[in-house]
């Protein structure tokens, strides 16, 4: 059976529109079988299968969303998983911010611990040395509960102190465990076969200007180091990709883009700082599962994962501080 692409906004407009708000992101192979069941309901003749919806017939019906959904102030934005390069489509409101959103779906300690997971993941686990930008599951126990002592990043001074909000009491391991859960079920964030955690496509999206506005300084010269970094080639927010083997330097640049963009240039020279390109440097999980400490760990453990990644990201962060003491060292002797 033919199937012709119908530019009216009809019920099936309107089933979509539906299935896009109840999924919040979709890519063209997940569509597919919506858009033929959405087809059929209305359809008096041969079944719609799956296979028969063509890009052309999910991009007019996206296209046609996106102009509903301008009216009720909400955006169907597009970006690419940076890792199956798969084209998403997420649904983003632009008339409240993500801890609105998330508060529909967490009650306070859980909200609580979210903000801490996304800390720890931008800031903690993300330095000029060591660019993970995930969580293993020991590590976002380990965030059950709130640090009297520090934040990993200072409030803001429109954000009402602990005597004047609800008090963070904290999670249980098990609750930790179920916020995950729906996070990852919510499409928020998702989990790799290494047992990273790490946002998806659609929070990256919804949460870009949160995420530049909380852990990258405003008046930072240009050049310098920041914890939210983007592609040199599509200008996405890199959390999963290759980076520069200078510490200090901003180039990154996802995975999926790196071989066109290099194609286009006549040696591999980075275009920040002029530094040979190595190619075997990364940002994302690969920080931590690319390393002799890691892999030999693997060889020893047979395989098994248990706490490893987090007993080498643990290691990595000794360093770091190890070496910022030497370069004081250094400095006061100066």
């Amino acid at each position: 059976m033919e199937v012709e692409n119908d530019v009216r906004y009809g019920n099936t407009n309107r089933a979509f529109l539906q299935a896009m708000l109840a999924r919040s992101s979709m890519t063209f192979r997940e569509s597919r079988p919506i858009i033929a069941a959405i087809l059929n309901a209305e359809n008096t003749g041969d079944q719609v299968r799956s296979e028969q919806v063509t890009e052309d017939m999910f991009d007019t019906f996206m296209g046609t969303a996106r102009e509903a959904a301008s009216l009720f102030d909400y955006e169907i934005r597009r970006t690419q998983h940076q890792i199956t390069k798969e084209r998403v489509y997420a649904f983003v409101n632009t008339a409240s911010d993500p801890q609105t959103q998330l508060a529909t779906t967490f009650n306070h300690d859980e909200l609580a611990f979210v903000k801490r997971a996304l800390e720890a993941m931008f800031d903690k686990y993300n330095t000029p040395r060591m660019e993970v930008i995930a969580l293993t599951d020991m590590q976002a126990v380990k965030l059950a509960r709130p640090n009297r002592r520090e934040s990993a990043v200072n409030r803001n001074e429109d954000e009402p102190t602990q005597s004047q909000a609800t008090i963070d009491k904290g999670l249980k391991h098990s609750e930790v465990e179920i916020v995950l859960e729906h996070l990852v079920g919510g499409g928020w964030f998702e989990k790799s076969r290494e047992g990273f955690y790490s946002l998806t496509p659609r929070a990256l999206l919804e949460l870009r200007p949160w995420l530049v506005g909380t852990f990258n300084h405003p008046d930072a010269e240009e050049g310098e180091w920041q914890r939210i970094k983007f592609c040199e080639a599509c200008k996405d927010i890199v959390t999963v990709g290759v980076r520069c083997a200078e510490p200090d330097c901003i180039f990154r640049i996802h995975d999926i883009c790196e071989e066109a963009f290099w194609r286009m240039r006549r040696n591999k020279i980075c275009p920040k700082c002029s530094r040979e390109w190595t190619g075997n440097l990364y940002v994302g999980e690969r920080a931590v599962t690319t390393t002799q400490a890691y892999q030999r760990g693997r060889r020893q453990s047979g395989g098994r994962r248990g706490n490893l990644a987090d007993e080498v990201v643990q290691s990595m962060v000794e360093d770091e501080r190890e070496d910022e003491r030497e370069d004081e060292r250094e400095d006061d002797e100066e």
